[in-house]
């Protein structure tokens, strides 16, 4: 996937994603010649009056079913639901009948045509650089040079996603074109994202990949001191236990015990940006908080979130697998089946070629995400001031969150309620 210990990140809290590379293809190459598309500058200014409520409510429903279907039965996961639903979006802008349906379905999309221009309002508040942090999405089509794409595709990625169309020579020479994709994958994400296209991604019948690029570098508000951080048992299950980096810092903090978990929202720089972790009570008690986990369920944890004085423990961790996920068997049991079905699947609002075997459908749908957490987020972290008001709730409380045993964390940004990021911490030190 990365070189993961090679920069400066190391020592900040970081996030980065790319997510839903959709390889399409067709059974036979096409000789059809395509007009030139000129750059965009991306991403675009949200149009008047849109909101990102539509899109954020789908990317959040759909990160809840989501979770069920890619979730590994063991061991770190992570996964950036805002981006591949933006890149799905995408995708789903030219599909027609029942690939529409089963696509909106699966995907949670709103009705009516809203929903492009809230995913435009949306990326205009993640393309921000300020002190503390920096979140910035891209999107871009890489689409086969020979092959016709529907001008009104092309120009709707383009205005309300800021993704110009890149020709690229598919059937001559696939596997530069993987390479200089995954090289521009790479330059966006600050090269955190390696290799997200495996070999057999791309061939000489691809003729479109849709990708997007979420990446997000944050300081916590109140930085852990590294003074504190010590090696602490870990609870794997109710039995095993290794040794982690344990940091350690008490503070004003937003907390709740609902349903035998405790629930902590850990605010970054500029308060735009949080991460909440969710631990349950028992050591082995994950998988039961897995089970049942639902939207629902999460919006009524952090509705419960109330500020009081807190201990907080959170060990150091780094989630970075080594290669990408494959989610497209995960789409299908959701539903979405006949947009991978190369016989039956309807993209013909992306292209339509007169030869039915020139059409297109999805191959695969990549994703690869990488996290790390320490105590600063970044050097200037360092200098922030820590407020540390009066301690609330009744006398004898348990305020303290340790993390000591497998939890859940979230990644959102509190503007919008988007869920950017969905991690499971089971052992912090692989």
């Amino acid at each position: 996937m990365i070189d993961r210990t090679r920069s400066i990140s190391r020592r900040c809290f970081n996030l980065s994603a790319l997510a839903a590379v959709l390889g399409w293809a067709c059974e036979s190459q096409t000789t059809t010649t395509s007009t030139p598309i000129a750059e965009s500058t991306e991403p675009l200014a949200p149009p008047k009056n849109a909101s990102s409520q539509s899109a954020v409510t789908a990317s959040n429903a759909f990160s809840a079913e989501l979770f069920a279907h890619i979730a590994k039965a063991s061991g770190n996961f992570a996964y950036s639901p805002a981006s591949l639903s933006l890149a799905l979006s995408m995708t789903y802008a030219g599909a027609r009948g029942e690939t529409a349906s089963q696509m909106a379905k699966a995907l949670h999309l709103p009705a009516g045509d809203a929903l492009h221009a809230s995913w435009t309002a949306s990326m205009a508040g993640w393309q921000q650089k300020a002190d503390g942090y920096e979140i910035a999405t891209a999107n871009r089509l890489f689409g086969e040079a020979s092959y016709r794409f529907e001008p009104a595709f092309v120009a709707l990625t383009k205005d309300k996603y800021g993704a110009p169309l890149e020709p690229c020579d598919f059937a001559g020479a696939p596997g530069e074109q993987r390479t200089r994709i995954n090289r521009w994958v790479e330059g966006r994400t600050r090269d955190r994202i390696k290799e997200l296209l495996p070999g057999r991604a791309v061939d000489k019948d691809t003729r479109l990949v849709l990708v997007n690029a979420l990446y997000l570098r944050a300081a916590w508000k109140d930085g852990f001191d590294t003074n504190f951080t010590a090696p602490t048992d870990f609870y794997i299950d109710a039995e095993k236990q290794v040794k982690v980096p344990m940091m350690r810092r008490s503070g004003a903090y937003k907390f709740a015990r609902v349903d035998q978990h405790k629930i902590i929202e850990l605010p970054y720089r500029g308060d735009r940006l949080s991460m909440v972790a969710v631990l349950p009570d028992a050591k082995d008690g994950l998988p039961a908080l897995e089970k049942d986990l639902t939207q629902a369920k999460l919006d009524k944890w952090i509705g419960e979130l109330a500020q009081n004085y807190i201990t907080v423990f959170l060990p150091k961790f780094t989630i970075a697998p080594s290669e990408p996920t494959d989610v497209s068997d995960a789409l299908k049991s959701m539903g979405m089946t006949t947009a991978f079905d190369r016989g039956k699947a309807d993209f013909t609002g992306i292209a339509n070629p007169p030869n039915p075997e020139d059409r297109l459908y999805i191959g695969h749908v990549f994703h690869k995400a990488f996290v790390a957490v320490d105590e600063q987020g970044t050097e200037a972290a360092a200098a922030s001031a820590v407020t540390m008001p009066r301690a609330g709730g009744a006398p004898g409380e348990d305020r303290t969150f340790r993390a000591d045993h497998p939890f859940l964390f979230f990644i959102r940004d509190t503007t919008t309620g988007a869920i950017l990021f969905v991690g499971r911490v089971a052992d912090p030190t692989v």
